[in-house]
């Protein structure tokens, strides 16, 4: 497998459309910030449970310099007006032995298209050769469009419903 600060793989998306996902770069600082300008309130409260629209530099560096030993990052890039464009990102940040806790986010205009599925396809493929066991997440349980793709990533689904709160664990193995 393709080292993961080199990996990159090209997918079709439900449009027809390809996207690019790939490892991302310190150099993406720019276009991710104009990719969170690009997404609803509704979509960053989703992804941070609270608006966030403005990042202090320590945030913005902690997004942006992945180690991509206990913090992967990968973002999805499509082509628009002959120009790459990121319109989504995934990440898990091991937060234990064999464990890592997974996030994404997807630029309204490019959800429903599978990016959300393919990004966490891809992490799990990092992470399964990295040697982990699982992902997790916390997703608000109004997230419907998040939760359907965890339920369609694997077989070895867990989700435990509790008050403004859903926690799901995806066994990699």
């Amino acid at each position: 497998m393709v080292e993961a600060a080199n990996y990159s793989a090209v997918e079709a998306l439900r449009n027809g459309h390809q996207v690019e996902i790939r490892a991302l770069r310190p150099d993406d600082r720019a276009d991710l910030v104009a990719a969170v300008g690009r997404t609803s309130s509704q979509s960053l409260y989703r992804r941070f449970f609270a608006v966030r629209r403005n990042f202090k530099e320590g945030e913005i560096a902690f997004f942006v310099n992945i180690d991509f030993i206990t913090h992967v990052a990968l973002v999805a890039v499509v082509e628009e007006s002959g120009r790459p464009m990121i319109v989504g990102g995934g990440r898990y940040i091991v937060v234990e032995p064999e464990k890592a806790e997974v996030a994404f986010a997807v630029v309204d205009e490019y959800q429903g298209q599978g990016i959300g599925a393919a990004l966490l396809h891809h992490l799990a493929a990092i992470a399964r050769n990295a040697g982990l066991q699982e992902l997790i997440a916390e997703v608000l349980p109004d997230n419907t469009p998040m939760l359907k793709v965890f339920e369609k990533g694997g077989s070895g689904l867990g989700m435990k419903r509790e008050p403004g709160i859903v926690h799901v664990t995806l066994r990699l193995f």
